[in-house]
């Protein structure tokens, strides 16, 4: 038998353990090249929308090979953690340290070129089928079956430095530790888990204080405090299965009457040695698994984007021709969108008010404006009526002035900003006394009100006679076009702004604003990242099962050993089961419902920036996970049970 041989039967001997590893590494391979074939496929690199969702899958790329090394380098640690024993036996008889390292290397080698073989093969056999539900997630036609050269070539180069990188590090884990003392660390006995209570108190506030800074988290500080509750909840999530969770335990041991009843001290003892023994692993898959939760629901709420984007652009096509902007033929523009909507066959109608501007000679509040945006009540009400909209404002006296929202997002900042008092050069005041119901003009289409603490405000509404009395430092013109299907307007006014929007603020003589084409984009780029966040979620997945099948086959052969003398004991078929499907149950759902747990959380401080309720959404990703783990479960705790009967003697 040669070397080469005898590494080879290693991983044939080894293969249920090895097997969730194999399988997880060739379908990170797979789904890495069906993503490259995506992104290599000329339909989508020529197209200006979905060269977007090239990009967005050439990001999911990078987590995939990111979590994948994470995944491997992981695997491979517990791997070699196991072999202890093994390794100091070949080493007792005669094998050298530079021959154990070359047998582990070709292990690793043997099982990764498997792995980028079969996970490419795969990709090519599914490269149809998944190029058929990409463009069904994007809503365009089926793509043809391309196949690039460089789809293969990223796929095996960077899995095979992976690999080979991976392979490297195993030098480092099996260390210089002599055969006596790998021998006896193979061997080593059971102790008792100690836990600080101190530790386990501040993961429990840990855990609180993240939940409580997301659920109070309002929609202008959702961004300040994304970051501090991330890191407190990791930070949270580690001790409660380092330390928390082991304290709870032992606490149920020190209840005399629920430990010594029926099975439940056999039920503690082996779960709380689970517990010690797989406390980092439970900790990856819950943060692996509440990522990919909540950005999967997250991009889920596609159909929320849509109604909340007709709220948010009430006119399919805005234009405001700037008044400081004189000689510019403004008219040519308005032409040409009528021109465009005509040919399209899309009935319109159009609706054109001024914008006036007043000097602010001061304000109260902590914001400055030197220009107001000003707009007439009948005005107002003329452009919800065109849009479809119902409002029950009534007329607006004296110095009354209605802030005008520009989007759903800034219902949520009103309740934190400052109403204002102007005082303009004129010597007229105008107060601000509530917020219009509805989005009268699109955002971009005005410049903010305020921006620092106020949000995309974009004027105020005053009363027609305050409106007439005003004498203005310049006046804008707002003209929309109001279409009943606004998506169809995608593409129109393509050479006034090409990607759907022209701001104010930039330097031009006019804003424009086509929801069609804003719709569009956003959607191609909601639904690929949903198709990526879908890919990436079932390969952490596939990762976090394999994790738990690896741990628990780990332990089979301590198991078997354990339930054989227990067997002996007395105890029945029936109550092993049952005290060992209560411990894979709590190693299967507590890091999955922890998950759960942190994805709604965020759910609740990501709301914040939806006018719309995406709980539908939510619900329905949470429950399609949970589904399908509790089907992971059954499958692995049969063929569990089955292992472990077998040979019991």
């Amino acid at each position: 038998m040669t070397f080469r041989q005898f590494a080879y039967r290693n991983v044939a001997r080894n293969k249920r353990k090895y097997a969730a590893y194999f399988v997880s590494s060739a379908f990170s391979v797979m789904v890495f090249f069906l993503c490259a074939l995506f992104i290599f496929h000329p339909d989508i690199a020529r197209d200006t929308i979905l060269s977007t969702a090239a990009n967005t899958m050439m990001v999911a790329e990078g987590i995939i090979f990111v979590f994948s090394s994470l995944f491997m380098l992981v695997s491979v640690g517990s791997f070699l953690q196991s072999r202890k024993l093994e390794f100091s036996v070949l080493l007792m008889h005669g094998m050298t340290k530079g021959q154990l390292n070359k047998m582990v290397f070709l292990e690793n080698m043997l099982i990764g070129s498997s792995a980028i073989l079969t996970g490419t093969v795969l990709g090519l056999l599914l490269g149809k089928l998944f190029l058929m539900i990409g463009a069904e997630f994007l809503g365009i036609a089926p793509l043809k079956f391309y196949f690039s050269w460089q789809a293969p070539l990223l796929t095996v180069s960077s899995f095979a430095l992976l690999f080979v990188l991976i392979s490297l590090c195993t030098f480092a884990f099996i260390g210089r530790e002599s055969p006596r003392g790998l021998f006896q660390s193979g061997r080593k006995a059971e102790q008792e888990p100690r836990v600080s209570p101190l530790l386990a108190v501040v993961s429990a506030l840990l855990l609180l204080g993240g939940y409580g800074l997301a659920a109070s988290a309002t929609a202008a500080s959702v961004e300040m405090v994304m970051f501090p509750v991330v890191a407190i909840t990791v930070a949270g999530t580690y001790l409660f299965y380092t330390q928390l969770s082991l304290y709870i335990v032992k606490l149920l041991r020190g209840m005399r009457r629920f430990y010594w009843h029926k099975t439940h001290m056999i039920m503690l003892s082996g779960l709380s040695h689970r517990w010690k023994d797989n406390g980092r692993m439970f900790f990856m898959v819950t943060i692996v698994s509440a990522v990919s939760f909540t950005s999967v629901g997250v991009f889920a709420s596609i159909h929320t984007l849509s109604r909340e984007l007709k709220l948010d652009y009430p006119a399919a096509v805005g234009y405001v021709a700037k008044g400081s902007q004189a000689g510019y033929n403004a008219e040519g523009d308005l032409r040409g969108i009528r021109d465009e909507l005509e040919r399209l066959g899309l009935p319109y109608e159009t609706l054109s008010i001024p914008v006036k501007y007043a000097e602010v000679k001061s304000q109260t509040g902590p914001d400055r404006t030197r220009q107001l945006p000003l707009m007439a009540y009948s005005d107002y009400k003329l452009a919800l009526q065109h849009a479809g909209f119902i409002s029950h404002e009534q007329p607006l006296q004296g110095n009354e002035g209605l802030v005008m929202i520009g989007s759903q997002r800034d219902r949520s900042l009103t309740w934190g900003r400052i109403k204002a008092v102007y005082t303009l050069e004129q010597g007229t005041e105008i107060a601000e006394t509530g917020y219009t119901e509805h989005v009268p003009i699109a955002e971009y289409l005005l410049p903010e009100l305020d921006g620092r603490d106020g949000g995309d405000f974009s004027g105020v509404v005053v009363s027609d006679s305050l409106f007439h009395s005003i004498i203005p430092a310049q006046i804008d013109y707002y003209t929309g076009f109001y279409v009943d299907d606004f998506p169809q307007t995608s593409g129109i006014a393509g050479t006034l702004a090409d990607k759907g929007k022209v701001a104010y603020e930039r330097d031009s003589p006019y804003a424009v604003v086509v929801s069609g084409t804003l719709f569009e984009i956003q959607k191609t780029l909601y639904s690929t990242m949903l198709f990526a966040s879908l890919l990436v979620g079932t390969v952490f997945f596939i990762a976090a099962g394999s994790f738990l099948y690896f741990r628990l086959y780990t332990d089979l052969d301590h198991d078997r050993l354990q339930y054989s003398t227990l067997s002996k004991m007395g105890l029945t078929d029936q109550e092993l089961d049952r005290s060992l499907t209560l411990q894979l149950a709590l190693m299967f759902f507590v890091p999955v419902g922890i998950a759960i747990m942190h994805s709604l959380f965020a759910f609740i401080a990501l709301q914040r920036l939806f006018y719309l309720s995406i709980a539908a959404e939510t619900g329905a990703v949470l429950a399609g996970y949970l589904a399908a783990q509790g089907l992971y479960f059954i499958l692995i705790r049969g063929r569990y049970l089955r292992n472990l009967k077998k040979n019991l003697i």
